[in-house]
């Protein structure tokens, strides 16, 4: 495992939160470009510039139902004075020969459609009686109800100027020019964008394979009956959602109990679909926390740059970290504390950014601003220690929420921010400006 990061001289010395993060992005590669259909390649980064093969839209076309017409055949038209026009046809979206429009003459033109030769502006049907010699029309009637429509006379009520209600060929996009560029996260309107162009496919970075289990005898899937001692599994679900909303494809595993072997064996079977593995649970000095055993013999250790390392962090909540890469391929595993809080914070801070930093983005933490501490009293951190507390940000104010223990799940789902409290501060007083991580 290649390592950015100074390691600490002995096991009692602490990593700080930099350091043990730079270890991480110094190791995570973005993944390997793979061409996609545009909905599979929906949520990943584009590797190339695309440009546009042809102008959108290609063609003048009508952004009305109406009528297509002269200029000079509608100028000076009221309702007192109507224009009376010879309808020469329809012209309908996908036309490809349409009518040619000559002087005194109209054409019946729906939306998208190409406007016809001759024609030079585009008056909405509103503006006419539709060729029904009944006053303002409200609407056209449907062509199979009506055919005759397309045929006869039809009265113009006012005037349009020259090329009123015409989208111009390349008016939203020229051929040639760059539509979208390398970096970009295709979502919704990239995606049309692409498909408007004629592109089928696309060359991306594909979205991360993560897979999330927990460790812990005591843990129950939701749903079923807790036993004396037992608890529900939250901290898979809890993760599993934040790799979704970092942009992978995270798969859960869930709980799997204190025993090496059974870990083990897990671990190695799911490495096929991973290209990042995350634990939570079994990272501290306890008789039953078996990550660390486990992981001492899961993949190739003894290859170069294979093996988990464990950390002790400089930060609360979240001091016990693993990380390290297993298997033939190398894969990314970062182990994180079991507490509820500890596992989430740990995730924003270490995980977050190795998703994003496979995908091949740049932007890879979450935002960061100042804010006004609003507190009934001061808040209190241990010296040496980063501290993230949960709080509520608004209007460049943030309010803490809850305590600092790593176990209370409630107040963090009212967080929608976390506080930061320097390794070099014991006390921030109420007013105090302060670090805050927002959280989305």
């Amino acid at each position: 495992m290649s390592s950015a990061a100074p390691r600490p001289a002995g096991p009692d010395d602490l990593w700080s939160v930099d350091e043990h993060l730079d270890d991480i992005l110094a190791t995570v590669r973005p993944l390997e470009p793979i061409e996609l259909q545009l909905l599979d390649a929906q949520g990943c980064v584009l590797v190339e510039n695309v440009t546009v093969p042809v102008s959108l839209p290609p063609f003048d076309n009508s952004s009305m139902d109406g009528y297509a017409v002269r200029v000079a055949d509608v100028a000076g038209a009221s309702e007192e004075f109507p224009a009376a026009l010879e309808v020469v046809g329809d012209v309908a979206a996908g036309a490809a020969d349409p009518v040619r429009v000559g002087p005194g003459q109209a054409a019946r033109i729906m939306t998208g459609a190409p406007l016809p030769p001759g024609a030079e502006t585009v008056v909405p049907v509103e503006w006419t009686d539709g060729g029904l010699g009944e006053g303002p029309a409200s609407g056209m009637r449907a062509r199979s109800l009506a055919p005759e429509g397309a045929e006869g006379q039809v009265r113009v009520y006012r005037p349009a100027e020259a090329r009123a209600h015409v989208r111009a060929e390349g008016s939203d996009v020229r051929a040639g020019e760059l539509a979208l560029e390398a970096g970009t996260v295709l979502g919704a309107p990239q995606i049309a964008l692409l498909a408007a162009i004629g592109r089928g496919t696309v060359r991306v970075r594909p979205r991360p394979r993560v897979v999330v289990l927990s460790t812990g005898s005591e843990l129950v899937q939701p749903g079923e009956r807790l036993a004396p001692g037992q608890i529900y599994d939250s901290n898979s679900f809890a993760l599993t959602a934040a790799a979704r909303d970092a942009g992978a494809i995270a798969y859960r595993v869930g709980a799997v109990a204190d025993d090496a072997e059974t870990l083990r064996t897990t671990i190695e079977d799911q490495l096929i679909r991973a290209d990042l593995m995350v634990t939570t649970g079994g990272v501290s000095v306890g008789a039953y926390d078996v990550v660390k055993e486990a992981l001492s013999s899961v993949g190739d250790e003894d290859e170069a740059g294979g093996g988990v390392e464990f950390r002790r962090l400089a930060m609360q909540p979240g001091k016990p970290q693993g990380f390290g890469t297993i298997g033939p391929d190398h894969t990314p595993l970062l182990a994180l504390p079991g507490n509820p809080v500890s596992s989430y914070v740990s995730f924003e801070l270490f995980v977050r950014p190795a998703i994003r930093a496979l995908m091949g983005l740049t932007g890879l933490h979450r935002p960061r601003t100042r804010a006004t501490l609003r507190a009934d009293a001061a808040l209190r951190s241990p010296r040496g220690r980063r501290q993230f507390l949960r709080g509520r940000y608004a209007d460049g104010e943030v309010t803490p929420v809850g305590g600092a223990g790593s176990h209370l799940i409630a107040a963090l789902a009212k967080a929608d921010a976390l506080i930061v409290v320097p390794e070099d501060t014991e006390s921030v007083e109420p007013g105090a400006e302060v670090e805050v991580v927002l959280l989305g």
